[in-house]
């Protein structure tokens, strides 16, 4: 029975990827994936619970910023398994002008550590607002809120788990 091998196989690099970062790369799209969905509403003018006598009424855009953003939050998410694949490393011959030539560790270190570094600046101030110190924007109750709060939490972990998946990547990438 032939097999097939998948569009990005994970862990097919130089050296051997840590069972961990595997497991964090497979993961990271299911982790922003509640923060996207929690978005989308927001798509049709649904304000889930939400209550801000200052919002401006939505322009006509919105809906295609909203689904733009998610899907690009999740591709985002999809290209952080390059730090856990050999497509990290070598690019495929199938790009043009650049395929077959290896990836630069720093090429891919920087980027990954400063996206997660922004990303820890983003959403990681959700805390601070929760516990009262940053102004948060109400809710008409404390289900939505809740549910807010299910839903957001987990992308906290996109920015640390970039970064961390960086080092990994680095030091597997580093010379000997």
């Amino acid at each position: 029975m032939p097999t097939t091998r998948p569009i990005f196989p994970l862990g097919d690099t130089e050296r051997p990827v840590p069972v961990w970062a595997l497991r964090l790369a497979r993961a990271l799209p299911f982790v922003v994936l509640p923060h996207c969905l929690w978005r989308l509403p927001f798509a049709a003018d649904f304000r889930m619970g939400m209550v801000d006598p200052a919002a401006p009424v939505a322009p006509w855009w919105t809906p295609f910023y909203v689904v733009g953003l998610s899907v690009l939050t999740e591709l985002l998410a999809l290209l952080t398994t390059g730090l856990v694949s050999g497509w990290g490393e070598v690019v495929p011959r199938r790009v043009p002008l650049l395929g077959g030539r290896r990836v630069a560790p720093l090429a891919a270190v920087v980027p990954a550590a400063l996206g997660s570094l922004a990303l820890v600046a983003m959403f990681d101030l959700y805390p601070l607002a929760w516990a009262g110190i940053l102004p948060e924007t109400g809710f008409s109750n404390g289900w939505w809120m809740a549910l807010a709060r299910v839903c957001i939490t987990p992308a906290m972990l996109w920015g640390p788990i970039v970064l961390v998946l960086a080092w990994a990547y680095y030091r597997r990438r580093r010379p000997a």
